[in-house]
């Protein structure tokens, strides 16, 4: 499948100048640094920004478009290298924790520049976005160095019922970097698969449910899901104004609570963020390293006995949470969790087509207006856009009507009361817990363009361990816990509204007594050959 909008990525590599012999004895070293130590480097005179991304774009090509092709970045700022050359240009002693690091964000997140912002859809391709999304403002204002756009699952995910999660019609399929024939799991595949991968150290993914949770654990990565109002929404593409947000993803914890920190506060663009700036604060004070020590966590049982590699991994990591001095409660039972399924999706759909309608009538320069022009389209460009699955979602959500029908207010007031109010806090004021706890969905599937995806589920009533916070709009975050015949395996850590503090804390003390993190080898399959690298 031809990539056009990686013709961009191929012309900044042809303008770049020749890397020298330092920069490629310090790429083997680079694709693994922590932005704590890249800044290190660069306050030591040793690395700037231009150098980074110049070894970035180096690595794309070598393990991105050639060599494993994992196809995780969608398209490159072909003004990457100008920004970098100015932002080292600005460089100061004072400058904040992420400036000058490169970062990719998933293709659903508007930026005014160059570079498109569509949902890896062709439908979306004609003109860029008119101006930079809310938190993209935040980004560039910290001296973050926006890279590209990440792959994803089309549309995030809310086009067919039988997608391949990481396939758009833009860039065709991601790849897990642990055994390429594996699924990376979505829809925040390629901004996962970019960090685990060593293309960028940080990235951003967003979360209706499960998107920034499973392709985390799937590729061995640690990712934040805010509470609902934490990151602002706006100029994101929408799926769902009752449980959209942003997050970041990071090899570890202390990147992602630097990236939470700069993406976090109220924007007068997005209501749902008229609390954050009384909760945001700077997410990396909570990185105790005895963040365990007297922490009362709770084991969600439920939300067990699927896969036993992921049993395995859980009873591991609650025995060394124990060592660490956290204080195990288990079982613990989340009430109502058969219950959200239902009217999760009864939800989401209304909302799909509502907020994207909305969506679509802000930006300029495309003919697509409506979810029916996009249904249209993809009728109409059905070799490109429709030759493993279709648009069932799509068409289930085009026949919902207006936000005030009975039907609607009925689910939305179910679904969060059942996951939030008698769920998730009323299991944490039950067992006077800070924090709940479950499996991540186990190791990675193989990717069935024909069949689409295989995530491993029990009981058909229950969502996937990420449903109860993404319907309560609650945070979750996991972290990599162990592993499966060479394929990572996480832990999701959940809590109630705002408790990001407690989440970090005690995911950082699980991190820093466990060091499960392992640099990927790129098998073609389990126990497989590593594929060798691009020229």
């Amino acid at each position: 499948m031809t990539r056009p909008s990686l013709l961009c990525a191929a012309l900044s590599l042809a303008l770049l100048p020749v890397v020298s012999a330092a920069a490629q004895d310090n790429s083997q070293s680079l694709p693994w640094q922590s932005v704590t130590e890249l800044q290190q480097s660069m306050d030591a005179g040793k690395l700037n920004t231009k150098t980074l991304v110049r070894d970035d774009l180096t690595r794309i090509h070598r393990i991105d478009q050639s060599g494993p092709a994992l196809h995780s970045v969608l398209e490159l700022n072909p003004d990457a290298s100008k920004i970098a050359a100015q932002l080292d240009a600005k460089r100061t002693p004072s400058h904040g924790p992420l400036y000058g690091i490169p970062v990719l964000l998933k293709d659903n997140i508007d930026t005014g520049d160059r570079t498109l912002t569509t949902a890896g859809s062709l439908a979306l391709v004609e003109a860029p976005a008119p101006k930079d999304a809310a938190l993209v403002t935040r980004l560039r204002s910290a001296g973050v160095l926006i890279l590209g756009k990440a792959n994803l699952t089309e549309w995030a995910d809310f086009r067919s019922s039988h997608a391949s999660s990481g396939w758009t019609g833009r860039g065709g399929q991601t790849r897990n970097p642990y055994a390429l024939d594996r699924n990376p799991c979505g829809s925040s595949s390629g901004s996962a698969v970019a960090v685990a991968a060593g293309i960028v150290p940080v990235a951003v993914g967003s979360e209706t449910d499960g998107s920034i949770i499973c392709p985390a654990s799937m590729n061995g990565i640690v990712g934040i899901k805010p509470t609902l109002g934490l990151v602002s929404r706006s100029g994101i593409i929408p799926i769902s104004h009752n449980q959209d947000t942003a997050g970041p993803l990071a090899r570890n914890v202390s990147d992602a609570a630097t990236l939470l920190t700069v993406m976090a506060g109220s924007d007068p663009n997005d209501p749902a963020t008229a609390d954050a700036d009384k909760h945001a604060t700077d997410y990396t004070k909570f990185l105790d390293p005895n963040g365990l020590r007297g922490k009362r966590i709770g084991v969600v049982r439920q939300l067990a006995g699927n896969e036993p590699n992921a049993d395995r991994v859980l009873e591991e990591a609650i025995a060394a949470m124990r060592a660490q001095g956290a204080i195990i409660v288990d079982p613990v039972t989340l009430p109502h969790l058969s219950e959200l399924s239902d009217p999760e999706m009864t939800v989401m759909l209304y909302d799909f087509k509502n907020d994207l309608n909305n969506y679509l009538a802000g930006r300029k320069g495309l003919h697509m207006k409506t979810l029916a022009d996009l249904i249209a389209f993809n009728q109409r460009e059905a070799a490109v856009e429709m030759p493993w699955f279709g648009q069932d979602l799509f068409e289930q959500a085009q026949n919902k009507g207006p936000l005030t029908d009975k039907v609607y207010l009925d689910a939305l007031a179910k679904a969060k009361q059942l996951s939030g109010p008698d769920g998730i806090d009323a299991a944490l004021q039950q067992g006077h817990l800070d924090a709940l706890l479950a499996p991540s969905w186990g190791p990675a599937y193989l990717t069935d363009l024909v069949l689409g995806d295989h995530i491993v589920s029990g009981n058909p009533t229950i969502g996937g361990v990420s449903q109860p916070a993404a319907v309560a709009g609650y945070p979750s975050i996991t972290v990599p816990a162990g592993w499966a015949h060479g394929l990572p395996v996480g832990i999701v850590f959940f809590g109630t509204k705002w408790s990001e503090p407690a989440l970090i804390s005690i995911a950082y003390g699980f991190e820093q007594h466990t060091h499960a993190w392992q640099a990927p080898k790129f098998l073609d399959t389990v126990d497989g050959k590593p594929v060798a690298f691009g020229k």
